[in-house]
């Protein structure tokens, strides 16, 4: 399987960590973001992963290498000027030896252990051109319950809402590639044109799933991983 990893973001809501780097080579307990996401991507049996970067993208280079350390072959497609999230799609399409049957993409600042033999099934099964992973939606507020006499009756701290958001994972068929934008965003342009033929299709997760964007999520996730890697100790 192959992928492709949008990573040009300066990420300027996590400033100042983002001074030196780019947004997905800030550090969770001491790791890249973007390492977690490769070693997810090597663990679902992905073996040719190509970054698409641009703002201190040497960093990653740096880092990563060839990626022989990683058992996987990594490449990069490096932007001289800001191409937008589909157009850094389209242009990493071109760095792939060649394009398979299906490419997974992704942005490079989430952590998830989603697996993805499923959801490449589901888009075989479904024929869409591309499938978009959805997550619960889950409120950064706390909510309150209130009776029909006025009277509060609980409090639910962050709950789960009834709708879906994007994950920012998706899988794309080969014959996508020319209908991204080279300059510009798929979730504008493509996708809503996918959509209005209804060849665009979705696929529900409950997977651990969280999208760094802020210090406030910086360190949400930190304490979730922490919490995980202590109960997986303990169990």
């Amino acid at each position: 399987m192959q992928a492709i990893i949008l990573a040009g973001g300066r990420g300027e809501r996590l400033r100042p960590y983002t001074e030196d780097r780019p947004k997905p080579m800030v550090e969770v307990l001491g790791v890249p973001i973007l390492a977690y996401q490769m070693h997810w991507l090597q663990t679902q049996g992905v073996s040719e992963v190509v970054v698409a970067c641009g703002y201190r993208h040497e960093v990653i280079m740096d880092y990563f290498g060839d990626g022989a350390k990683w058992g996987m072959r990594i490449d990069y497609a490096v932007e001289g000027s800001p191409l937008g999230r589909g157009g850094a799609i389209r242009n990493a399409f071109g760095k792939l030896r060649e394009p398979a049957e299906v490419v997974l993409a992704t942005n490079g600042d989430i952590i998830t252990n989603l697996r993805l033999e499923p959801v490449v099934a589901h888009h075989r099964k479904e024929g869409n051109m591309a499938t978009v992973v959805l997550a619960p939606y889950i409120s950064t507020f706390g909510l309150v319950e209130v009776a029909t006499d006025g009277r509060v009756v609980a409090f639910h701290e962050k709950p789960t809402l009834p709708y879906w958001i994007n994950a920012g994972i998706y899988v794309l068929s080969r014959e996508v590639m020319p209908l991204l934008p080279e300059v510009g965003d798929h979730e504008r342009t493509t996708f809503p044109d996918l959509a209005g033929q209804r060849r665009l299709g979705a696929y529900k997760s409950e997977a651990y799933w969280r999208s760094v964007d802020t210090v406030k999520d910086l360190s949400e996730v930190s304490r979730e991983l922490e919490q995980r890697l202590l109960t997986a100790f303990l169990a």
